[in-house]
């Protein structure tokens, strides 16, 4: 049976990170597993946790008032959702629904945070990483709101 230290390896969030910093941060995990329509993340809650697709997509959606809910990207295995658990307040900012059975590594944003500030190199590590992730979700949302905005305005 495979561990979340075996299964962070394969993540690409955590590619060439330091073995003792996979270590500290799979203490920090567990697997879990949610059913199609599943909600793993809710605009307004606490952003306690974040997690790292095995296996599923999950749809990344705003709401917007008169409109619904748009779409802002589908994530797919290997892939995080999550990066409200790094800021305060600590509160999602978009809706994450399971769009079928989804696997994934599910970590403890408290207790990693915790263990940031008593490493600050994997904070920064860790920090990096996220910030490439908040980079394409930002580049994507914006594609979706010209795509939403721009039809109909000439």
């Amino acid at each position: 049976m495979l561990t979340v230290a075996d299964l962070l390896t394969e993540a690409p969030l955590f590619a060439g990170m330091r073995a003792d910093h996979l270590e500290l941060v799979a203490g920090c995990g567990r697997l879990a597993r949610f059913d199609e329509g599943a909600e793993l993340v809710r605009e307004g809650r606490p952003a306690d946790r974040f997690y790292v697709l095995r296996s599923g997509t999950v749809a990344l959606r705003v709401h917007a008032p008169g409109r619904g809910d748009i779409e802002i990207q589908t994530v797919h295995p290997g892939d995080a959702v999550g990066w409200s658990w790094l800021f305060p307040p600590h509160r999602w900012q978009l809706d994450g629904v399971a769009r079928d059975p989804v696997a994934a590594l599910e970590f403890d944003g408290v207790c990693l945070r915790a263990k940031c500030e008593q490493d600050h190199d994997l904070g920064y590590h860790l920090m990096s990483r996220f910030a490439g992730v908040m980079l394409q979700r930002l580049v994507a949302t914006r594609l979706q709101l010209l795509d939403v905005y721009g039809h109909g305005s000439r």
